[in-house]
């Protein structure tokens, strides 16, 4: 259930209508709270220090239609600039970043500050009266009212004006610096390398626990990508009912009726009495049409290659776009090769402890994801080979794991080895230059 509803929040704050909502339910409130401080304070007192002169029924009612309609009109615009925004960048850089874009708070807020003015302007607007004006109630009777004009409420709005002002000019600006592909390649990499961090502990304290091949296996019952697995709601069945869970799947894999998802087998000299209860269990993996940078690095990975890879392919042929995603896949790279890819945060330190066994990502697997992916189509490219050359050489410096700077310099010998198939005379030359340097440093 934690991971239904931490994926139901990052869903709900990344739809358009949140922000929105909540802002304009939130002028709403507080058009209220001034309207009643209005009726029932003296607001003279705005006057007497020079804060605002207070309006007529006329001019206040105009100045609040002028501004209702102004941000309504600039809410329409803001609108239509964003989904333009959100089109060109999928067009562009892939359908799979369309998330990114729709997890940008600054368009949401933005819009959000505009829909929320227009709301506190129409609900004040509709309290100004007229002295002498009348109104017939619901019994038919003509009821004569006296003039009322919130000027407490007037002054709210200009405030809110300003903001908005503020607002439509930060917009601007922030709207194409969002789609600038290094902004683009920034958010991903700082997130990649922050998730990383937060995912595996730096230090391994003890080894990982042995995998259990055999059990009883948990089924999937429906079809779609793994997109978040409650590790705490296992833990606690597994304890429930002393049995040990070792994942089949990850987090991002797809799987459809009949895949195993886990298998739980009884610890020895468990409880045989305890029932171990299948069908929460499958509960705790949600299922969903898409994939999610949720619990899943190798998403993040995915959408640097798939910038990388488009960048270089014959139609674009932008190799320093690719040079980029390199850099920070390149950075990436380095920091899990300096984690316990063994455990994740929250694991019990205790191998003998710990009841739920994680389907391991080893960092092999994850160089083969990133650069191994892009082999191909940075061999096509010389500068971006030598850049990937440089960059893999890079990543395994900082490594004191041999294994895995082993793995680095095996992806580093690959690429040549494709670079020697798709590159001929001094480009080949310059390339193998580099890459027997290269080799030759890292002894």
């Amino acid at each position: 259930m934690t991971a239904r509803i931490r994926l139901w929040w990052l869903a709900l704050r990344a739809s358009y209508w949140f922000y929105p909502a909540a802002l304009a339910i939130g002028a709403f409130a507080l058009s209220l709270v001034t309207l009643h401080l209005d009726r029932t304070t003296n607001t003279a007192w705005l006057a007497e220090i020079g804060v605002m002169e207070l309006a007529g029924p006329d001019s206040a009612s105009d100045i609040l239609v002028l501004v209702a309609g102004a941000m309504l009109g600039v809410a329409s615009t803001v609108f239509s600039i964003t989904i333009a925004a959100v089109a060109y960048a999928s067009g562009t850089y892939g359908p799979r970043l369309l998330n990114n874009f729709m997890e940008d708070r600054g368009n949401k807020v933005s819009l959000a500050v505009f829909i929320a003015t227009f709301v506190f302007c129409v609900n004040v607007l509709r309290t100004i009266r007229h002295d002498g004006a009348k109104i017939t109630g619901f019994n038919g009777e003509v009821l004569e009212l006296t003039s009322f004009v919130p000027n407490l409420s007037l002054l709210i709005a200009y405030a809110l004006i300003i903001v908005s002002v503020g607002t439509l000019v930060y917009f601007l600006h922030h709207i194409p610096a969002s789609i600038r592909i290094h902004t683009v390649l920034q958010t991903i990499g700082e997130r990649l390398i922050h998730d990383i961090r937060e995912t595996y502990p730096e230090k391994p304290s003890a080894p990982a626990p042995a995998r259990d091949a055999e059990g009883a296996p948990i089924t999937a019952d429906r079809t779609g990508y793994v997109q978040s697995i409650s590790f705490d709601t296992l833990a606690t069945l597994a304890a429930a009912s002393s049995t040990r869970i070792t994942l089949d799947c990850r987090t991002g894999d797809f799987v459809h009726p009949g895949m195993v998802l886990a298998r739980w087998s009884r610890e020895e000299g468990g409880d045989e009495v305890a029932s171990f209860d299948a069908a929460k269990a499958r509960d705790a993996f949600v299922l969903g049409g898409m994939r999610t940078s949720d619990q899943d690095l190798r998403f993040l990975i995915d959408e640097l290659v798939e910038i990388g890879l488009r960048a270089l392919s014959p139609g674009i042929n932008d190799p320093f776009t690719a040079i980029t995603a390199m850099h920070w896949l390149g950075a990436a790279t380095a920091e899990l090769g300096q984690r316990n890819l063994d455990h994740q945060s929250g694991d019990d330190e205790n191998a003998a402890e710990q009841r739920v066994m994680r389907r391991v990502v080893t960092f092999a697997d994850y160089v083969r994801r990133g650069f191994g992916s892009m082999r191909s189509g940075v061999a096509t490219s010389p500068l971006a080979t030598m850049v990937a050359l440089e960059t893999i050489a890079n990543a395994a410096l900082v490594l004191d794991d041999e294994t895995r700077r082993a793995d680095l310099m095996r992806e580093a010998a690959m690429l040549f080895e494709q670079a020697g198939t798709a590159l001929v005379g001094p480009d080949l030359a310059m390339v193998e230059a580099r890459y027997r340097a290269i080799e030759a440093a890292s002894g």
